[in-house]
């Protein structure tokens, strides 16, 4: 950016400076990071004064690596911060791994101390697993939540792209750290200065906290019939204790068989075969997102039978639920992108 962006006027607003210190977890994602450091760069350019700060904070040696490989080296280590400080927890794969018990007991004694923090990606995880999300609305990325949703009960997840509830603050990952920082920007600096921002960052469309993160069912299957649409929808609603199809059918207003013709002529599979896939492809998540026994994940994507299970299991990813938890070497660890 070879031209100085237009300063936004500062007449009244507070210009002292507030910090963000970015715990970065093992393998954290650099693009929700990334997401969230910039915005608060070009902030700073944008009104003329150094409004925010930051720093990089983790546990080890002083380097941290991100899921792409690429090293950053910390600026702090687990020690105690300013109470008026902003802690964001910078998440990514292997994040339960990740989320170590140095950074579980630091989570706790600084939010004690009434500092506020935030989960980026799949930092949300170890805030709720130091109990600090507990009656709080939050989100995580979308592949994490049917895990989260089974280990942590006490949390109001929701879907959309980004949460703040009082001093917690949660985004799904991706580019939903950057509406989130220009939410926060806006709130303290204005929307001149956020909308500046957005636009130094070529950022057209600011999402806000009622957009949910998933493309919409149309978009996603690339076909636009609204009754088609309404009946995935449903599936997707009650993964544990299925519809059958001439339900399905009633409850839009078709007979089974003219279902069965829409399935075929837009997926090229039978409504049957489309919601096993949706209740396998959930069973594998929490397969790989938890602890949860077998027998618990059958249950919870609506199979009677551990025996059943894993019949389906195996005609769909030919291996067993067991073998498939094993090749993830004891709890699951796979986590986001």
């Amino acid at each position: 950016m070879s031209v100085p962006p237009k300063k936004a006027t500062n007449v009244g607003k507070d210009l002292s400076p507030k910090r963000f210190v970015f715990l970065l977890l093992d393998k954290f994602t650099m693009l929700s990071f990334a997401s969230a450091i910039e915005p608060l760069r070009i902030a700073n350019r944008v009104i003329g004064a150094p409004v925010y700060q930051w720093v990089l904070a983790g546990e080890g040696d002083g380097v941290v690596h991100c899921s792409n490989g690429a090293a950053f080296t910390l600026d702090i280590g687990l020690s105690e911060i300013e109470r008026d400080d902003t802690v964001l927890v910078c998440g990514g794969i292997d994040v339960q791994k990740a989320t170590t018990k140095g950074i579980l007991n630091w989570l706790r004694r600084e939010a004690r101390r009434g500092v506020a923090m935030g989960g980026l990606c799949t930092g949300a995880y170890a805030l709720a697993k130091a109990g600090l999300l507990d009656g709080k609305k939050a989100t995580i990325h979308w592949e994490n939540q049917d895990g989260f949703l089974e280990e942590f009960e006490q949390v109001k997840l929701t879907r959309s792209i980004f949460v703040i509830d009082g001093n917690r603050m949660s985004t799904a990952g991706g580019t939903a750290s950057l509406d989130m920082m220009l939410k926060i920007i806006s709130a303290d600096h204005g929307d001149d200065v956020a909308n500046t921002v957005a636009d130094q960052l070529i950022y057209s469309t600011i999402r806000t906290d009622q957009d949910t993160q998933r493309l919409s069912i149309p978009t996603r299957i690339g076909v636009r019939h609204p009754k088609l649409s309404q009946v995935i929808q449903m599936m997707e609603n009650a993964i544990e204790e299925p519809i059958s199809p001439a339900d399905l059918a009633e409850d839009v207003g078709m007979s089974t068989r003219q279902l069965e013709r829409l399935f075929r002529r837009y997926l090229n599979r039978s409504p049957k075969r489309y919601y096993m896939e949706l209740r396998l492809s959930k069973a594998r998540n929490l397969l790989m997102q938890t602890d949860m026994s077998v027998i618990n994940v059958a249950l919870a994507c609506g199979f009677a039978s551990p025996s059943h299970f894993s019949k389906c299991y195996r005609a769909h990813y030919s291996t067993t639920p067991y073998r498939e938890r094993g090749t993830q070497g004891g709890p699951p660890l796979r986590l986001s992108i």
